[in-house]
Order: structure tokens, then sequence, then C-alpha cells
């Protein structure tokens, strides 16, 4: 994406909504004009730590530390998750007026000083949070805004660790950090006359020059290196396993490669921590593209992120037999893989929460396709791109609630099963049987390790699929896997190492070796019959708007509710019109996952967007109450 066209100078709440974008700045390939950055600082190695094999990371962008530390616990070790990335800690600025309202999301991307106490959360909180996800067995990376400081067009000095600084002084006395510690116009490093980036395919000037007035650091500078390397450093005394580095394209890789140098070994693995980079895509000079930040650790998948949005959007999955050359960012073995972030979410160039079943589908392919390290992304519902996530009046973000204002994908049955399918499929690192019985449905196996298969389509599909699997009984990890007692979710019968799989509508089916149904047992002759399962008759609520003409049925994976087929679905009563109601025999004591969808008398089918839904029978009558999406 060509990036010249950007004005040459914007207001501060302009740059909220480019740094969305991905326009952040960094420094330019000049000699070390101050002392070199400090060494290293010595870490023990926290041998108690047992951490999570796996490489999928649980993005739970800008929730407080507090309910990171209960997801972690909770949900994202059990799952298998290797780790959680989280929104940057420092102080920041707290802004009670903006053109984006109160406390704008972007406060956390101008920092104020290098101190723990944020809208986050305090310092004990996050290091609290942090060894908590260690005891789960899940790592923690920090997103870390070392290029710059808040903007110095501020025209308020609040934050909210209660530092103060001179915005239009350069000066930021809690660092310390002053005027000479900044690039400014003209100054030898930024030849610009305003100090903005007017050319974004100048290297010296994206990473010397101001991105929309936020004070740019000046990484030539041994000090600025050696406050940088503190505050990480900081951060990973604390516990702290790998960082993203925000704007890391406006940063001289040279200057960013003596930080790095001088960082300590993670507490809990005694190793170097991981570096993820943000290289926004558009740059036609090479040493702007993500390949030419890889040797100072990974780069975030922007190219793969927005190749997968049109293929998914497209309704060709079958393009995705092989990621073309032009969707990659970086090597996969240096790519952190992604769907979507809060950037791109915003500016529309990925798929985001809003596009249902499209970006339900694009997480299970992220997490079964064997291309980068991938990230499953969950911040907060937003109508505006600049509105705050959920917090009080002072701009504190509040605990995180999935049925309010919150984005959680990361612990849905569905996600949470491919997070398993990615760590029990490791070892087989290629694509093997790939199979498009349609444009929009596909299946492919990982070795003798896992089989999937993605419908994209408004209906079920089924059909016969390699599987590369021995044979036996399977269960789907998206409906819900293995229990104590055999297939919690959809069992999948492998013979000849092939299956016959009923894919539903928008949906996923994904099996693997680690994952199998127990054998049954047989019955002695002399043995009493036994009874036939129990069953409980249960209702079913949604409330949906229709025109005349529709009527609203329910689906789902069991005969009792049509085995996906729309023609089988069970009509719903609309007697309390907009709810829709319905009663359904089901077996008792059995996890079953439905949908709801909209028929008209002319045949068409609508079915909602979103994951399936899950629902457990108990052994009396109750009642799912649920809300068309």
């Amino acid at each position: 994406m060509q990036r010249a066209r950007v004005p040459r100078r914007l207001s501060l709440l302009a740059a909220g909504a480019l740094v969305l974008a991905g326009l952040a700045p960094a420094a330019a390939l000049l000699p070390d004009d101050t002392a070199s950055a400090a060494p290293p600082a010595h870490t023990t190695l926290n041998t108690s730590a047992s951490l999570n094999a796996g490489d999928v990371t649980a993005n739970l962008w800008e929730w407080n530390w507090p309910s990171v530390a209960e997801a972690c616990t909770d949900h994202l070790g059990p799952a298998g998750y290797g780790a959680v990335q989280v929104a940057p800690p420092a102080e920041s600025v707290s802004l009670a007026s903006t053109a984006d309202g109160a406390h704008p999301w972007w406060e956390v991307y101008q920092p104020v000083s290098y101190g723990l106490t944020s809208r986050l959360g305090t310092r004990a909180e996050f290091s609290a949070m942090v060894t908590a996800c260690h005891d789960a067995g899940v790592r923690v990376y920090v997103d870390a805004v070392v290029n710059h400081m808040a903007g110095h067009n501020n025209t308020v000095n609040t934050t909210y660790g209660g530092s103060t600084f001179d915005p239009a002084g350069f000066s930021y006395p809690a660092v310390p950090y002053g005027h000479g510690d900044f690039h400014h116009a003209n100054d030898g490093y930024c030849n610009d006359d305003d100090a903005g980036i007017d050319d974004w395919n100048d290297k010296s000037e994206v990473q010397n020059c101001e991105l929309l007035s936020l004070s740019d650091l000046k990484t030539q500078s041994g000090y600025v290196r050696g406050k940088i390397a503190g505050y990480l450093n900081d951060l990973i005394g604390l516990g702290v396993d790998g960082f993203r580095i925000d704007a890391a394209k406006h940063i001289d890789q040279n200057d960013f490669a003596a930080v790095k140098g001088a960082l300590s070994t993670t507490t809990a693995e005694g190793r170097p921590p991981y570096i993820a980079q943000e290289i926004f895509p558009g740059a036609s000079n090479p040493d702007l593209k993500a390949s030419a930040f890889t040797r100072n650790g990974d780069v975030l998948g922007f190219a793969y992120a927005m190749g997968l949005k049109t293929q998914f959007q497209n309704g060709t999955l079958s393009n995705l037999s092989g990621i073309p050359s032009w969707s990659l960012d970086a090597d996969g073995s240096q790519t952190h893989a992604m769907i979507t972030n809060h950037d791109t979410e915003r500016d529309g160039s990925t798929l985001s929460y809003k596009n249902g079943t499209d970006y339900t589908l694009a997480n299970y392919f992220l997490l079964a396709y064997p291309y980068g390290k991938p990230a499953v992304f969950d911040g907060f519902t937003w109508s505006s791109r600049g509105q705050s996530p959920p917090a009080d009046s002072r701009g504190f973000v509040t605990d995180t609630d999935c049925s309010n204002g919150w984005q959680c994908i990361t612990r849905s049955t569905g996600i949470k099963g491919m997070v398993g399918w990615r760590n029990a499929t490791a070892s087989a690192t290629t694509v093997s049987n790939f199979t498009a019985t349609a444009g929009d449905v596909i299946g492919f196996s990982r070795g003798s390790r896992g089989w999937i298969g993605l419908n994209d389509s408004s209906g079920p599909s089924t059909a016969s699929y390699t599987t590369g699997l021995a044979d036996g009984v399977y269960c789907d990890v998206i409906t819900g896997g293995a229990g104590p007692g055999g297939c919690e979710g959809t069992a999948v019968t492998v013979s000849g190492g092939t299956a016959t799989v009923t894919i539903p509508a928008g949906g996923a089916v994904a099996v693997h070796a680690d994952a199998r149904s127990g054998a049954t047992p047989t019955a002695s002759p002399t043995a009493t019959p036994t009874s036939p399962p129990a069953t409980v008759s249960d209702t079913f609520t949604v409330h949906a708007t229709t025109t005349w003409g529709t009527s609203v049925h329910l689906v789902g994976g069991i005969p009792a509710l049509g085995s996906w087929d729309p023609a089988k679905a069970v009509k719903l009563s609309p007697a309390n019109y907009p709810a829709w109601s319905g009663r359904v025999t089901l077996p008792a004591n059995t996890k079953v996952e439905y949908k709801y969808i909209k028929k008209t008398d002319a045949g068409t089918v609508t079915w909602e967007d979103g994951a399936n839904r899950s629902y457990t029978s108990g052994t009396s009558s109750h009642t799912a109450n649920d809300t068309w999406r």
C-alpha cells in the first residue's frame, strides 16, 4: 500500500487513526554518537516454570491485567496456548476529551514514562498476571512502544501514573528524556523542514522523522538505547518472555540490534526474548520491506492476513493449496502470522469479528496451515475507530466480560480445539491430501497426524476425503473433541484412510490422532439388555426480526436438529415474536452444536454469523435463550 499521499502534518487525533494502519516511524542507518547501551543484566533461570510447547499466541489486546491472568488460568493454559500478548504496559497520556471520545484506545501508544502504572493496571497487578500465566504454562509477550513518546502537540499533560511531562518542550522527566533525545527538523538526521514523514519510501525520513507529531526518539544515541533496553529488561525481570515491537519499521535495524543485544535472557527459560516486529507493508524500497528486518526477529504477517481476507471473502478457498509468494511477508519460520490485529480490523485491510463466519473459518485455517507462528486476536467490540475499550470514568479499563463489549474467540470451543489440533500436528510440517470439493469447500491433512475440512458455503457439504489417518473413530475438536465417554462433539469414522464427512454451512470439522473415541464395550451374551438412552425435552428461543414470508429454524449436529441439513431443521414458532421458540427432544447429558437459520417461502436459506453455538442437555428440561447474530 502506497503511503506517499499521507498529509505532511496531521493532528494528534488523526494520528490515532493512522497508527492503526501501522504508519509509525523509526531510526536510520547512522553511526552511534554516544556511549553504547549497557550489557545484558544477569538473570536466574526459574526451573520451576513448565511452559507449553505450542506456538500459538492469544493476543488479548487492551484487556486489563487481572482479566489476562484469569484467561491464562482458565482457558489459555489448559487449551495449550504457548503465549499471551498484552497491550503496552507503560504509563501513558490520559485524555478525557478527544475527537475520538474520552480516553481513546490509542492512549496506550503514547507513553510518558517507562513506569508500569497504566490504564490496564498497576505494576503489582502486571507482575501477578505474569506469574499466573507462567503457572498456567503460558508465556507473556508485551507490546512495546519504543520508537516514540507521547505527541509533542498534546495540549494537556495528564497521565495515568501521575508523572508530568512537557509536550511542546520534549521533556519527559520520569525517564528522563529531554529535547536532545529526539529527532527534530533538519537536525542532521531528519532532513525535513517540518520534521514529518512525507516520502514513505525514503528510509532516512521514515526512520528519523516524526509520525504525526509523536516525539520521535533519537535511537542513534547510546543513552536513548540504554533507556529503552532498561525498560525492556525491567519487564524481563518481571518474567516477560518476549515483545511485539511497535513501529519497528521506523527504528533503524542497527539501532534496534544494539538494543536487542543489551537485553537479558528470560527468567522462565533462560533464553533471548522472542521478538515480533511491526513492519507494515507497502514500501517499494527494499530497505523498508519486512525481509530487511528479519535479522532482528520475526515480523508480523500483514500480507498473509490480507491475502487470506481475499480468499475467504471471495469464497476461493481452493486457492489455498499453496500460499502464493505475494501473500507472504517473510519465510514462515520468521513470521508472526495473524488474521487481524487492532490496526487492521479498524482500517478494513483484514477480516475482523464483524465478518462473522469468514473470520471464524479464517482463524481455523490460520491454526491448521503450517505457516508462521499464529496469533489469535481478541480485543473489544467497536463502532467508531478510536473509541475507548470498556472503562470507568477515569479511563481505567474494566474487567473483561465476554457477553458485554469484548471479543472472546480465543476461548471458544472451536478455537481452543484447533489450538490442540495444531499442537498435535506440529511434527507434520507439510500439507497433504488437499482436496477442493468446491471452490469454497476444502479439506487437507497434516501427514498422519490430523485432517481438517472447511466449508465457506451457505449449505452443508458431504464428501469423502483422504485423511492420512489410521482407521478408527475420531472426535471433531471444533464441536468438542474427546471426553471420558468418547466423542463429546461429532464423531468421524476413518476406514481405509478415508472418511465421509458432512461439514456444516459456514463451519469446519477437524480431527487429529490424539483425539479418538474409546473402544465401545461389547456386551456379554448373558448380559442384561441396556435401557435406551434417556432423553430430555428442551426449549430453544431466539430473538430474531424477520420480514413477511420468512421463518426461523433450528439446525445442528445431531439427527434431532437435522444433522446440519436445512431441509430437516426444526421450525420455530413466532407466537411471541420477535422471540421464536420450539421444543426439541434431545439425548440427556449430551453436548450439541447448533445454529439458527432463516428460510423464505421461496426456499432461500440464510445462516446466522459466527461460530457454531454450543449447548449441553441435562437430565431435566431447560431453555436456551439466544439472539440472532
